[in-house]
């Protein structure tokens, strides 16, 4: 757990399991509401992914993708948040 809470502090990828906590939302979306770039936030959702922090609901689309976090992320963010 303390690697994965570790590995979130990136800016980026602290950014997208906040955004995601409150529903799915596509990469646009989020970098909008972040105020981040898009090309960091769809690398940070493809991190997430690989520590399967974030699921992609919609794989088969080529745009517009909508991601979701899991229940593991939500609990590393919890703790994250309990450490403030």
């Amino acid at each position: 757990m303390w690697e994965l809470i570790s590995y979130i502090q990136a800016k980026d990828r602290k950014s997208c399991l906040m955004e995601l906590s409150d529903g799915p939302k596509t990469p646009s979306m989020i970098a909008d509401s972040s105020n981040k770039h898009l090309s960091h936030i769809s690398r940070a959702l493809r991190e997430l992914s690989e520590k399967e922090l974030v699921i992609c609901l919609t794989p088969d689309a080529s745009k517009n993708r909508f991601y979701k976090i899991t229940d593991l992320g939500e609990k590393v963010l919890r703790k994250d948040k309990k450490l403030k």
